[in-house]
C-alpha cells in the first residue's frame, strides 16, 4: 500500500510518516538501499514493525514514497507545477532533476542498480506527468503522450548522466547545452 499524497491525515499519521522517512533517510547516508531492512527502519525510528507496515508495504514501497515526496517537494519549491511550457520552464525542470539526482548519488551510501532502477522510475513518471500537464494546456491539439515520454525519458538520461560524471561542468554550462537536445521535441507546443 503506497500512501496517497493528496489525502488529509491525522497529525499522528504525518509525525509517524515522517519519523519513518526521516530514519530511512538517515540510514540511506550510512549504507546501501540493499543492506536496509525493514527492521532497522524501525529500530531507528523507534517505532514497530507493525506500525510501519500499517504505512508502507516493505521498504520498496517506502523508497518509492520517500522518492516520491522529495521529488514532488523539488518541483513545487520552483513553482513548475503551477506553470505552462515555455523554454525558461524546461530549463528550469532539467536543472531541478539535474540538482535532485546529484544530491541523491551524493547523500546515498554506494547507490546500487535496483535502487537507480527504483528510483528513476518514480522520477520518470513524475518528470512526464509534468510535461503532460504543460503541453495539455497549449493550443496544439495533438496528442501529448509521445513528446512528453521522449522528453521524460531525455531529460532522466542527461541527469543521471551528469549526477555520474566524475569532472562535472558547471551544471549551468550542462543544462544550456542539453537544452536543445530535449526543447527540439517539443517546439511545436511553445
Amino acid at each position: 500500500m503506497l500512501p496517497n499524497p493528496n489525502e488529509k491525515l491525522d497529525p499522528r499519521v504525518i509525525r509517524t510518516r515522517s519519523l519513518i522517512l526521516d530514519s530511512f533517510g538517515s540510514l540511506l547516508a550510512e549504507k546501501n538501499f540493499e543492506n536496509i531492512s525493514v527492521q532497522d527502519v524501525t529500530d531507528k525510528a523507534q517505532i514497530n514493525r507493525a506500525t510501519f507496515y500499517a504505512h508502507f508495504q516493505d521498504k520498496y514501497a517506502l523508497l518509492d514514497y520517500s522518492i516520491n515526496q522529495m521529488f514532488r517537494n523539488e518541483i513545487k519549491k520552483r513553482t513548475l507545477d503551477v506553470c505552462h511550457y515555455s523554454p525558461d520552464n524546461l530549463r528550469n525542470l532539467i536543472l531541478a532533476v539535474c540538482e535532485f539526482l546529484s544530491r541523491i548519488h551524493s547523500d546515498c551510501a554506494q547507490p546500487h542498480q535496483q535502487f537507480e532502477s527504483l528510483v528513476e522510475a518514480q522520477i520518470k513518471k513524475q518528470i512526464f506527468g509534468l510535461l503532460s500537464h504543460w503541453l495539455s494546456q497549449s493550443k496544439v491539439k495533438i496528442s501529448t503522450e509521445i513528446p512528453a515520454t521522449v522528453a521524460s525519458w531525455a531529460i532522466y538520461g542527461l541527469a543521471s548522466h551528469y549526477s555520474h560524471m566524475k569532472k562535472r561542468p558547471a551544471l549551468d554550462k550542462f543544462v544550456d547545452e542539453a537544452l536543445p537536445l530535449v526543447a527540439v521535441n517539443l517546439e511545436q507546443f511553445a
